[in-house]
């Protein structure tokens, strides 16, 4: 799994002109999912993005995480986080998982997140067009990848 990290002062997610969902101070996670990927891949992300220390306390200083800065998350499946540009011009997305398989982990990464979170986590819509607003907070972006642990 690889997900794009933003630390937002807000974020929302639209699809036909409809908000599906929104959220205020905290993550917006950009979710890639490829073949390889399984539950310890999402066990082992949803616990670094609980803990990771990028909200600011009292002095200013990136210290807290998101439960302790009261912060939520909204996350959106994107497939072309697993883009590959190594020959020409256009992109090819083999890795990328498809629906069959993407779908399935996904909500389980969502639930995940919730769980640790200790409320609901705000989604996009798997396979829509959708489009994304935010205003990243800092701006603070981080990238992770589960396949890169160590």
């Amino acid at each position: 799994m690889r997900i794009v990290i933003q630390r937002v002062a807000k974020a929302s997610v639209t699809i036909d002109n409809q908000i599906k969902s929104q959220i205020g101070k905290g993550m917006l996670i950009l979710l890639g999912i490829e073949d390889a990927d399984a539950q310890e891949d999402i066990e082992w992300l949803s616990g670094k993005i609980i803990n990771l220390r990028i909200f600011d306390d009292e002095q200013g200083v990136m210290n807290l995480p998101i439960k302790d800065a009261d912060g939520e998350i909204i996350v959106v499946s994107q497939f072309t986080l697993h883009a590959s540009t190594k020959k020409g011009n256009r992109p090819s997305y083999i890795k990328a998982a498809k629906p069959d398989i993407s779908i399935p982990l996904y909500e389980e990464f969502c639930n995940a997140l919730a769980s640790k979170l200790g409320k609901p986590v705000q989604t996009g819509e798997f396979g829509a067009d959708m489009q994304v607003e935010l205003i990243n907070d800092g701006p603070v972006t981080i990238c992770i990848d589960s396949k890169n642990k160590e």
